[in-house]
Formats: C-alpha cells, sequence, structure tokens
C-alpha cells in the first residue's frame, strides 16, 4: 500500500477499521445510495421519521409535555415569589414611614439643613424604635439573641481632626475616619428628657460625615398560610443614614434594609396537613424526570450527530480528496438541542432548589426565580425547532440566523460610538443633569432617547449653568439622536430587511444547497418507501471496509 493510498479508520460496529482501500469500494453505487440515505434519515423532521421507520417521535411529544409542567411550576413559584417581594417592599415603606420623621412617599429628596432638625430626627428614629411593639400594626418585635435583646447601635462616623475656616480660606484636617458608637437596649424605658441626656450624643458638624442608626426587627409573613404554604420568618436589618459626606448644608437621609429570610423554629396551621406539600414536591420531581429524559435524548442526538459528522467528514476526504468546511460540519449539530439541553440543566437546577426551599432548608428565592424563569423561557424558544419543518411559519428563525453575522458585525461599530457618547456625557454633563450622573445612567438614558422616550425631558432636566455646558448639551443631544435615531438605526433595520426579502427570495426560487445538502438531495427515496427499514442499525462505512472487515 502506498503512501498516498486512502485510510479508512477502524472502530466497532458502524465506523471505520483502519485499513486501506481501493477506489473500486470507494465508488460503490449501493454504498453511496445507502450511505445518502443514511444522511437524509438524520435530517428528517419527526414525523417523517416516524413515515420510515415507524419511530414515535417521542422527544417532540416529551417537549410538548415539559412545556406545560414547566409554565405551571414557574406560575406556582411566581406567585410565591410575588408574595415574598411585596411583603418585603411594604415592611420597608412602612419602616420608612415609621422611623423617619414626617415622611411622605411623595419624598425623592428626603433632607434635613439644620442642627435642631439633625438632633430631633435622630432622637424620633429612637423613640420609635423603643416603642415599636406598641406602636406598629404589624407583628414586628425586637430580635432576641440568648434571651437578650440586640440594641440599637447609634455610630458616627467623622475625621479624626478638622478645623475649617471658610472666613480665612484656611482648614487643617486629618482625613483618617474614626466611628464611636453608643448602645440603646429596647428593655429600657425612658422620659423624653431622659432619653436624650442618657444618650449624651454630641455631633461636631465639622468633622461628621455620617450618622448611622442599625437595629434589626423581626417578623413573619403570614398571607401566604391562605396559599397552602407555610410562613417564613424575616430578619430585617435596617440603617438608617444621615449623609454629610459633601458638607454642603445639606444632609441626606437614607433608609435601607437588607432581608433574610429563613424557617420559623416552630409553628402550628390549625386544621392543616402536609397534603399539598407533598403533591408540590411530587409535581417539582416529575419536572425533574421530564426534564432529565429530555437531557438524556437531546444529548444522545448531539453524540449521533457528532458521530456521522465524523463518518461524512471521512467519506468526502476518502471520495474526493477535500476537507468539509466548518459551516457544513455544523449543519449536524442541532443548535436546538444544545438549547434544550441549557434548558434541561436549568429546569433540573432550579427545581431542586425550589424543594429546598418549599422544605425550608434553603431560601435562595432570587437564584431559583432566575434558573426557573430562563428555563422556561428556553423551553418555549426551544419548541420552534419543530417549525423549522414548515418554512412559512420559520421565517422569522431564519431571517435572524441569516442576518446575526452581518448584524454583529455592524453592531461592534455601533458599540464603539455609543460608548464614546456614554463617557463624553458621563464627564460632560454628569454634574449638570440627574440622568447623567452615573455611567450606567448615562447607557440607560441615551438607549431610551434612540427609541424616542425622554428625550423631550432630558433637555429640560438640564440645570442652569454656564452658556458653554448649556451649548455642548445641545450639541451633543442634537448629534446623538441624529446619528443614532436617523442612521444607525435605519442602517440596522435595514440589515434585517435585506435579509428578510433575500430569505423570501429563497423560499420562492429555491436557496442555494451546501455539498451537503446537495449530496443528501440526490436521494429519491419517500420516507414511506420502506428502504429506511432495511439494514436500520447497519453502517454504510462498515460495507466500505469489506476487504478488512466482515459485515455480516
Amino acid at each position: 500500500m502506498s503512501d498516498r493510498e486512502p485510510l479508512l479508520c477502524s472502530a466497532s460496529k458502524n465506523h471505520l477499521a483502519c485499513n486501506g482501500t481501493t477506489k473500486s469500494y470507494a465508488a460503490d453505487p449501493q454504498f453511496m445510495e445507502n450511505f445518502r440515505r443514511k444522511l437524509k434519515y438524520f435530517f428528517m423532521s419527526p414525523c417523517q421519521k416516524y413515515r420510515a421507520r415507524g419511530r414515535k417521535p417521542w422527544k417532540m411529544m416529551l417537549q410538548i409535555l415539559k412545556i406545560a409542567i414547566i409554565t405551571i411550576q414557574l406560575v406556582s413559584f411566581g406567585l410565591s415569589n410575588e408574595m415574598m417581594v411585596t411583603f418585603k417592599e411594604e415592611n420597608l415603606i412602612a419602616f420608612k414611614h415609621f422611623f423617619l420623621k414626617s415622611y411622605k412617599d411623595s419624598n425623592k429628596d428626603y433632607a434635613l439643613y439644620t442642627k435642631h432638625e439633625v438632633h430631633d430626627h435622630i432622637l424620633y428614629a429612637t423613640r420609635r424604635y423603643l416603642d415599636l411593639q406598641n406602636l406598629t400594626v404589624d407583628n414586628h418585635a425586637f430580635e432576641k439573641i440568648d434571651g437578650m435583646f440586640t440594641p440599637l447601635s447609634l455610630c458616627q462616623d467623622f475625621y479624626r481632626h478638622a478645623n475649617i475656616s471658610p472666613a480665612s480660606e484656611t482648614f487643617d484636617i486629618d482625613p483618617r475616619v474614626e466611628t464611636e458608637c453608643i448602645y440603646i437596649y429596647p428593655i429600657s424605658h425612658y422620659k423624653n428628657d431622659d432619653l436624650e441626656n442618657d444618650m449624651n450624643l454630641t455631633l461636631d458638624f465639622q468633622r461628621l460625615l455620617a450618622v448611622n442608626i442599625y437595629f434589626k426587627v423581626k417578623a413573619i409573613n403570614v398571607q401566604t398560610v391562605r396559599h397552602q404554604e407555610l410562613p417564613d420568618c424575616y430578619n430585617f436589618n435596617i440603617n438608617i443614614m444621615f449623609d454629610n459626606s459633601a458638607h454642603s448644608g445639606k444632609i441626606k437621609i437614607s433608609l435601607s434594609c437588607d432581608v433574610q429570610i429563613k424557617g420559623c423554629k416552630d409553628w402550628n396551621v390549625s386544621g392543616s396537613t402536609d397534603s399539598h406539600f407533598r403533591l408540590i414536591v411530587l409535581f417539582d420531581c416529575v419536572v425533574i424526570c421530564s426534564c432529565l429524559l429530555s437531557l438524556i435524548l437531546c444529548t444522545r442526538s448531539v453524540y449521533t450527530g457528532v458521530l456521522l459528522q465524523l463518518e461524512y467528514t471521512m467519506f468526502v476526504s476518502i471520495h474526493h480528496n477535500k476537507t468539509v468546511p466548518w459551516s457544513e460540519r455544523m449543519e449536524f449539530i442541532n443548535g436546538w438541542y444544545i438549547l434544550i439541553i441549557i434548558s434541561d440543566t436549568l429546569s433540573i437546577t432550579g427545581s431542586v432548589l425550589k424543594i429546598c426551599i418549599q422544605s425550608k432548608e434553603l431560601m435562595n428565592y432570587d437564584v431559583c426565580s432566575i434558573l426557573l424563569g430562563t428555563a422556561t423561557m428556553l423551553v418555549w424558544i426551544g419548541v420552534m425547532r419543530y417549525l423549522s419543518f414548515f418554512q412559512k411559519y420559520y421565517i422569522l428563525i431564519l431571517t435572524l440566523q441569516a442576518a446575526l453575522p452581518n448584524a454583529i458585525r455592524f453592531s461592534i461599530c455601533a458599540v464603539m460610538i455609543y460608548l464614546s457618547y456614554c463617557f463624553c456625557g458621563w464627564i460632560v454633563l454628569g454634574p449638570h443633569h440627574e440622568n447623567f450622573r452615573t455611567f450606567n445612567m448615562v447607557a440607560d438614558c441615551l438607549f431610551s432617547m434612540i427609541n424616542g422616550d425622554e428625550v423631550y425631558s432630558t433637555f429640560k432636566k438640564l440645570r442652569d449653568t454656564t452658556y458653554v455646558v448649556w451649548l455642548f448639551s445641545r450639541m451633543y443631544i442634537y448629534s446623538f439622536i441624529s446619528l443614532f435615531t436617523y442612521m444607525v438605526l435605519s442602517l440596522f433595520i435595514a440589515i434585517i430587511t435585506d435579509t428578510y426579502e433575500t430569505i423570501k427570495h429563497f423560499q420562492k426560487r429555491g436557496a442555494p444547497l451546501s455539498e451537503l445538502q446537495a449530496f443528501v438531495a440526490e436521494c429519491r427515496d419517500a420516507p414511506d418507501s420502506g428502504k429506511y427499514m432495511m439494514d436500520e442499525e447497519s453502517s454504510s462505512f462498515s460495507c466500505l471496509c469489506a476487504p478488512c472487515v466482515d459485515c455480516t
């Protein structure tokens, strides 16, 4: 055997055996026809495969079943998650009204301007905390650790040393920050004057950076009982901050709340049983089993496609002495199966996490909702695979698939220009416009302007400033709208439209075929011809290796 003689690589059953062969076997018409038929069967739709070999479309039926059960699971969890989020948001609003003096929901800029107001608001928040259980209309309570109540912490951050004299335009500052805290236990009972005297709070506003009030409040979300769910226990870590870091004469007040959710230690719901919980867990197990079966079937299909791609690559190398391009190789890898595999993995992980949440072992509601929500979205999108066998219904995916390369190249250039406007707007207009304060806000504002939103308000919200900044803002906004709305966006739409017209033209007159598609198209055997039932498990390449391998 010469060095130039083609080789066939061995494999068991369906694959190649390493041995020399001759052109006479490579050109065997029966082998060529069998191999074409094998490739054609691989690219058939589920209904065509059923007519060809009588194989029921289990994957298609399983995907339809998954749509139903995963959507039901998501809706059930979504309602539970909504109650949790609503409870946290309403408690945050309640805390603001309860602990912040004269607070109103319309107050976007809640601030103080005099020393007396600062002292008064600090004492007000402290007194409200001490009287929490007597005043609140909810089931809020203090936190206890080993039988002791957790105290309220009143801390002030200040420069180690500061001597500021605006009149003489001099200052002497040690920028190192120190923190001092006092602790007040809720079991103590104070009168109005006693509390202020006992706190002995002294604020040096020249050095003061911030005053922080920390305390913890506990609550139980009992509304879930009406939905056959066990209530969760909530720990609210509340921080009221008086921010004087700017030393501008304006002390901004904010209330933030860090929430920890956990299962309650002891509970009793009269007349309740755990049958509802068991049904929910059983349903989640059904989802896990369905997704696991789908994951196995789709993984097997991807593996089969990889093996067939290797066979075809070797076939072209032997028969035509050519290398198969990657575009043709990727036709054997069904992207929809990859999408379904990702969806199944997310669904299984999310369902396991959901069972842990239902059993109060874990409380990662946000992570679980992201997993289940993304999985449900991918499941619905994945079913569009079965529309690919009907070109008129599949034109959206065909258009996106064909336009994607050009759209990505175009978007890269557009993003570079977009980022340049973002950085420029952030640096120049940030100090003068509330929509340009941070880089993220700039990106959001400019993207809204591309879609025609907030154009007028962006002009009007610019503060009174110098004429140079005002003139620059007009040039900046006008040029951005002209460039992106009238040019970039129009060109992007033109790319999609041109691709859509090309797809419609291909549907009417036929699309150009790749070498793989042209090779498969030469097989004229109909799915119901009965030829696909013959020698179903045998491989065409095993017969190609007839001189060296026993094909019987």
